[in-house]
């Protein structure tokens, strides 16, 4: 992970930069820490640099996996961890395709890229996946506009471990300072709302994702 137990400071990952750049990943790194709500920083790849105890919480139900940790690379974690749907409420429609639109936009600027790269391999090895990326997803960005791959704004659902917040949704919001930019990191909140009522007659159960990972692509609208 990219930080200490809870209550120390976060450590930001090694990265190839001067000691300047550290000492302002060190308290840009403390600085993340006090904000109540889960966020991370990533870099191009989603290769998680910062996240702070409200992130490591939201996932710590979360089974081990060998390359898709939501502590390693946010990205891999939506598409390829089993238990991605545990927390990530309606998984494929509100948090995969907006993720895969994302990663697109990310190929087209970056194609050479060994990291993108090789998440590409690993969706072309799940034929469901890359039936969804290679067909399915135009039509979806063509159904939902040029936005589709914009993150900062949308309000998604999640399953929180901790039953005061509970099923939920969260407004993603993407507060990049100019530093952190010039670095080619982003940074992600998510702002958690009140609990929802769970409706009448609804499990407690929450979704766990099998291994077909998408299994719908909305179609456009006629």
């Amino acid at each position: 992970m990219a930080h200490q137990a809870e209550g120390q400071r976060s450590v930001p990952r090694p990265v190839p930069e001067n000691f300047e750049t550290q000492a302002y990943l060190q308290d840009y790194a403390a600085y993340l820490e006090a904000v109540p709500f889960p966020s991370v920083v990533f870099d191009h790849r989603w290769d998680v640099v910062l996240a702070n105890s409200a992130y490591d919480r939201l996932f710590q139900g979360v089974g081990p996996h060998p390359t898709a940790m939501p502590g390693d690379n946010f990205l891999r974690f939506v598409l390829f961890h089993p238990d991605a749907a545990t927390v990530l409420g309606e998984h494929e429609s509100r948090w995969c395709l907006p993720m895969l639109a994302g990663f697109a936009a990310a190929v087209e600027r970056h194609g050479q890229d060994r990291g993108l790269q090789s998440i590409r391999r690993d969706i072309a090895q799940d034929p469901i996946m890359d039936a969804a990326y290679r067909q399915g997803l135009p039509h979806w960005i063509r159904a939902v506009g040029p936005g589709a791959a914009e993150d900062d704004g949308a309000v998604r659902p999640l399953h929180h471990p901790d039953p005061r917040w509970g099923r939920t949704d969260c407004r993603v919001v993407g507060e990049t300072p100019k530093t952190l930019d010039e670095l080619g990191y982003t940074r992600m909140t998510l702002v958690l709302r009140e609990a929802r009522r769970p409706a009448a007659g609804a499990r407690g159960a929450r979704p766990r994702r099998t291994a077909g990972h998408l299994s719908v692509v909305p179609a456009p609208e006629a």
